[in-house]
């Protein structure tokens, strides 16, 4: 029996480039980190946008439980990055 399918996820936002890093070491020295689409957008809503955790599911097309996992994991890497000089990777699928 196989998992069931991820739900289509609704991302409204763009990437600003495809990745974000320390200045001065080239990315190819750099570990990177992943952020797929989805971190990036419920990042954007829950906290640039000051969307409720509901409010972004609703937005994005998932329930509240995904969102909370989805931004958990995305401030985790994010965290992780800019406190230990790594590079963020920009990816477009999941």
């Amino acid at each position: 029996m196989s998992p069931r399918p991820k739900k289509l996820r609704k991302c409204e936002g763009k990437f600003c480039g495809r990745a974000f890093k320390p200045t001065g070491t080239p990315l190819t020295k750099l570990e990177q980190i992943e952020l797929f689409r989805d971190e990036m957008e419920a990042l954007r809503l829950c906290d640039r946008d000051g969307l409720t955790q509901e409010e972004a599911g609703q937005k994005m097309g998932v329930s509240r439980g995904t969102i909370q996992r989805i931004i958990t994991l995305a401030r985790r890497k994010t965290a992780k990055a800019l406190s230990e000089g790594k590079a963020i990777i920009f990816v477009d699928g999941d």
